[in-house]
């Protein structure tokens, strides 16, 4: 792997119960973070080249380390999402470099399929800042009932020097879902938006 990795944080979350109401099965997100060495902080380059060769290494992992956490096969991937917060010593195109050109499509054979864009989110923070990680379904955008994020943070990441990528990945939607549209079940999957 081409990225100086740090440290590497995986976790799950599961909704059992919202507003009295009981979630069954609870709805559980996955999200994985890697945090790694700029190459590019605190100097400009034309080509970022590097940081998007980095940003496909870093979509197969994290996805894989997701669909592993949550204990599923590829296929039972609902959503999924991406962000990447950029330390005070790089510039937000570094984000956009690790996030755009070819983390998708690894992350995308991790789910099985992912016919819809991956929604992403990118910012400069430091030390323990929140990032939000958007969410979506993996196969069909107009499926409302996975519109959702998680926030991700670590207190010590990033440094000045570092880039904090998240993945995150659905095994559900929301926990009671009723604001109507395309549901899960009736999604096709073939253009990306039903």
């Amino acid at each position: 792997m081409s990225a100086e990795i740090r440290k590497i944080a995986v976790w799950v979350e599961e909704t059992h119960r919202e507003i009295g109401q009981t979630i069954s099965p609870p709805t559980r997100k996955a999200v994985a973070i890697a945090v790694i060495q700029n190459p590019f902080a605190g100097s400009y380059s034309q080509d970022l080249t590097p940081l998007m060769d980095i940003g496909e290494e870093l979509g197969g992992l994290l996805g894989d380390k997701c669909v592993s956490a949550l204990g599923i096969t590829p296929a039972q991937a609902e959503s999924y999402g991406k962000a990447a917060m950029v330390g005070e010593g790089g510039e937000l195109e570094h984000a956009a470099a690790i996030l755009h050109p070819k983390l998708g499509a690894p992350l995308r054979k991790a789910v099985e399929k992912g016919a819809a864009l991956v929604p992403s989110s990118k910012k400069m923070g430091g030390p323990g800042q929140v990032l939000d990680v958007p969410l979506g379904h993996k196969d069909a955008a107009y499926v409302r009932s996975h519109f959702d994020g998680i926030e991700v943070r670590l207190n010590d990441a990033p440094r000045a020097r570092e880039i904090l990528v998240a993945v995150a990945v659905t095994d559900s939607g929301r926990p009671l879902p009723r604001v109507g549209g395309l549901t899960h079940e009736d999604a096709v999957g073939k253009d990306g938006l039903r």
